[in-house]
């Protein structure tokens, strides 16, 4: 079995890989990165790069040529690469779009086109749903994403459900709540504060800190990304006569077409989660939460990292809120598990002084992001301030 992953470089990426080379002893993974400020291939360290099973290709997602080659070679495609920091999007919102939906079409053309392909995992992300309007949130709840950042990825999540509906493409749509773990950049709030502790420089907060997310330790997502693949999450349904072929067409006359579902948001009723079961059915497609079902606020992880590193919570340090925040995110993951048998199996806090020890344990692999820890916002006031 060979496995392409792309944004396989970074954070989630270079975790899933490394794990899924040492449970699937058959797969091969072909690696998909164009190597932007967060992945980097220092994140396959520890001999990963000398592995026989492994390789690595240089290019951009949104490069048809390229990523049709390296599809037609697979039968399984987990599609990781976008770019993801909300603060990011927020002064540089055009290139969200770029890569997030317009790569998104890409891998998705190709998948179309490509009949090998017997599973497509779109890796989307709990942010397209915006502020909880009901706790926990399960895959019906409204997505209204809150930043440029949660609107493509909301795009780039539509647009995966429609190729499954038109095309009928092997898709499974898996939106993870908050992740955090080894490899993760700095501009990320858990190895910020982790990073600003073991550096005795302040930790800061955005607004009073009570924003609270769903955590999801990395390993856990990794572990449920291979139950989807070992189950082959999404069965082929009946297609009718020339449906995938007619993928071929996709870059023409199917592009434009299927933009426009993702770009105009998403269906707000039961129809936009598609069905419980794990097998693609009348052109719908599955879509499921990964979370753990608790909620931690950002002044508690503050605190907690100060504690665990022996650090005085005096450093803990308040500063304005950022614009398109959510205020909380808490998952209802009981699909999946009912689908797949899986569960989290990281607490917090466990997951936490994990991820502290691995960040004192590499310090020169983080030093050398430092710079980029926080990110410049300007205020509805004009002001600019580092988030």
């Amino acid at each position: 079995m060979r496995i392409l992953v792309t944004g396989g470089a970074g954070f989630i990426g270079s975790n899933f890989v490394r794990m899924a080379l040492r449970e699937l002893p058959e797969a091969e993974v072909l690696v998909l990165d164009a190597l932007t400020y967060a992945g980097s291939v220092e994140n396959f360290d520890g001999g990963l790069r000398d592995e026989p099973r492994f390789s690595f290709w240089y290019g951009n997602v949104t490069n048809a040529d390229l990523v049709h080659d390296l599809v037609a070679q697979c039968e399984v495609v987990v599609h990781f690469a976008a770019e993801s920091h909300v603060a990011r999007s927020i002064y540089d919102n055009s290139l969200f779009f770029v890569t997030d939906v317009l790569g998104t079409q890409t891998v998705a053309n190709a998948v179309a086109k490509c009949s090998g392909v017997r599973l497509f995992i779109h890796i989307s992300t709990s942010e397209v749903y915006g502020t909880a309007l009901s706790e926990p949130m399960d895959e019906q709840h409204p997505l209204n994403p809150l930043s440029p950042y949660a609107s493509a990825k909301a795009g780039a999540d539509r647009l995966v459900y429609s190729y499954c509906a038109t095309y009928g493409i092997p898709a499974v749509i898996v939106r993870p709540f908050n992740n955090y773990g080894p490899y993760q950049h700095l501009e990320k709030v858990v190895p910020r504060f982790v990073c600003s502790a073991l550096a005795d420089e302040p930790l800061t907060v955005h607004g009073s800190g009570r924003a609270a997310r769903d955590w999801l330790h990395v390993d856990d997502t990794c572990r449920a990304l291979l139950e989807v693949i070992r189950r082959d999450g999404c069965e082929r349904r009946a297609e009718p006569e020339g449906a995938r072929e007619a993928g071929a067409d996709a870059e023409g006359d199917a592009a434009p077409g299927a933009a426009g579902p993702a770009a105009g948001g998403a269906p707000t009723t039961a129809s936009a989660a598609g069905p419980a079961a794990p097998a693609c059915a009348d052109g719908a497609c599955p879509v499921y939460n990964l979370g753990s079902g608790r909620a931690v606020s950002v002044q508690e992880i503050a605190e907690l990292v100060c504690n665990m590193t022996g650090r005085s919570v005096s450093l803990v340090t308040h500063i304005g809120d950022r614009p398109g925040q959510v205020n909380k995110h808490i998952a209802d993951a009981s699909r999946f598990t009912e689908a797949f048998g899986w569960r989290p199996q990281v607490s917090f806090e466990d997951g936490l002084e994990r991820t502290i020890a691995w960040y004192a344990a590499n310090e020169p692999w983080w030093r050398r992001l430092e710079w980029m820890k926080h990110v410049p916002v300007r205020t509805a006031s004009g002001e600019i301030e580092y988030h």
